[in-house]
């Protein structure tokens, strides 16, 4: 970055990459608060897929308006902003892709073996009629047209940057109080015809949205022994794959 000349009232113009910048478009770095940075970790740690903890208190619209911002304010490569939210309220819609989940679901179910089976059948896995609100978070992949700066070589990044807005949505509901369920046991192309969605629009993610009393003080398939968090010493490198990062002593 370099200084070239002055620009308005005497504020220095700004050339980043020969590109002319107003200085208005630039805002100090620096870390948050200590309270601050606290605040987003809590939410990060804390986050938690809520599948059977709703209650049926309505979500008021202030409230979505605020985490489909928060969703909204992803990066998303290129600046392609692939997403779009469809709020689903509808008793009726929603018992129509609850009934969707439940037979994909059975067929996931058999899947499975043995114990591992009878598991699955016992675990709660959506919350569709049960949560007063669902979201559907959908990608637009002809969005930004044929080239979009940064997807020339990897086609997914617009997947990548929706599920960047999902957890965004995620992070923003753990602020407010709101609980959030992940719902992924159906075929893409399932929902299209009951939300009329367009061919090159694929859903990435449906999400069971309302207030909860209480969450899991771990991840709930870590609570009920489905699996457990992988020790984060084991996953990261040093310079490339299989030679350990040396981790710092926490003082």
């Amino acid at each position: 970055m370099t200084i070239d000349g002055k620009g308005g009232a005497g504020a220095p113009a700004f050339d980043i990459h020969g590109v002319r910048l107003d200085p208005d478009e630039l805002a100090a770095a620096g870390p948050f608060s200590k309270a601050e940075r606290a605040a987003v970790y809590r939410a990060i740690e804390t986050r938690r897929d809520v599948r059977g903890e709703f209650l049926p208190q309505r979500v008021p619209d202030a409230a979505i308006a605020r985490l489909l911002e928060a969703a909204h304010h992803a990066p998303s490569v290129g600046l392609m902003q692939p997403w779009n939210f469809i709020v689903i309220r509808d008793l009726d819609r929603r018992r129509a892709i609850r009934d969707i989940v439940m037979r994909r679901n059975d067929e996931a179910a058999a899947m499975f073996e043995d114990e591992r089976a009878a598991a699955y059948q016992r675990l709660k896995l959506e919350g569709i009629v049960e949560a007063p609100l669902n979201i559907c978070v959908t990608c637009d992949r002809g969005r930004g047209g044929k080239v979009v700066l940064g997807r020339t070589h990897q086609r997914d990044t617009d997947l990548l940057s929706t599920a960047c807005a999902v957890q965004n949505l995620f992070l923003a509901a753990r602020a407010e109080g709101i609980g959030v369920g992940w719902v992924s046991i159906f075929e893409p192309d399932d929902l299209r015809p009951v939300l009329g969605l367009p061919d090159a629009v694929v859903p990435v993610a449906y999400l069971c949205v309302g207030y909860v009393a209480e969450l899991f003080r771990r991840p709930e398939l870590e609570a009920r022994k489905w699996s457990k968090r992988l020790d984060l010493e084991s996953l990261v490198f040093a310079e490339g794959w299989g030679s350990a990062w040396a981790f710092p002593e926490v003082g």
